[in-house]
């Protein structure tokens, strides 16, 4: 389900746009994601530790990007639980959610919150939050090899303007 792209936009911003399809697939990816987020919870929290592995077990099958979108849309949704951090409430306000209401006014995304103990989706999104953050940064082999020859080229050319004594 990495493949399916996060639908930022409400329902009736899909059906006036023709996008019902993009919409329908990515809130699919997006209940799935928090099931999954919620069983990784519970197989890697142990011993009063929630391993790492929570993290990299969701995202090698939503990535990153729909993992915060729905650790964020949870975050809003309890606003008012206070075992979720300030920083983690400071950064779900950061990410884009629009508001999704459905015929009767209820917030769709309210469907879409992890379920799991609080402290331990507060504990779980600090992990995703830096785990993103790690891949990020992390240039690919391919990126590396092709910087490279254009960083030994530069000072090859450095080199050769420098007077020889």
């Amino acid at each position: 389900m990495k493949d399916i792209p996060v639908y930022r936009f409400p329902a009736e911003h899909a059906r006036e746009n023709g996008e019902l399809e993009l919409y329908r697939a990515s809130n699919k990816a997006n209940a799935a994601c928090k099931e999954a987020i919620e069983k990784a919870i519970s197989e890697h929290y142990c011993d009063n530790v929630l391993h790492r592995e929570a993290v990299a077990q969701v995202a090698e099958q939503f990535g990153h990007e729909r993992i915060l979108y729905v650790l964020a849309i949870t975050i809003r949704q309890k606003d008012w639980d206070g075992r979720f951090s300030a920083d983690n409430k400071q950064w779900a306000k950061t990410v884009p959610v629009s508001e999704n209401p459905d015929a009767w006014g209820t917030d769709r995304n309210c469907y879409l919150a992890v379920n799991s103990h609080s402290g331990l989706v507060d504990l779980f999104t600090k992990l995703a939050r830096e785990d993103a953050r790690a891949h990020e940064r992390k240039p690919s082999v391919l990126g590396r090899l092709k910087s490279r020859p254009s960083e030994a080229a530069a000072e090859a050319v450095k080199k050769a303007k420098e007077p020889s004594l």
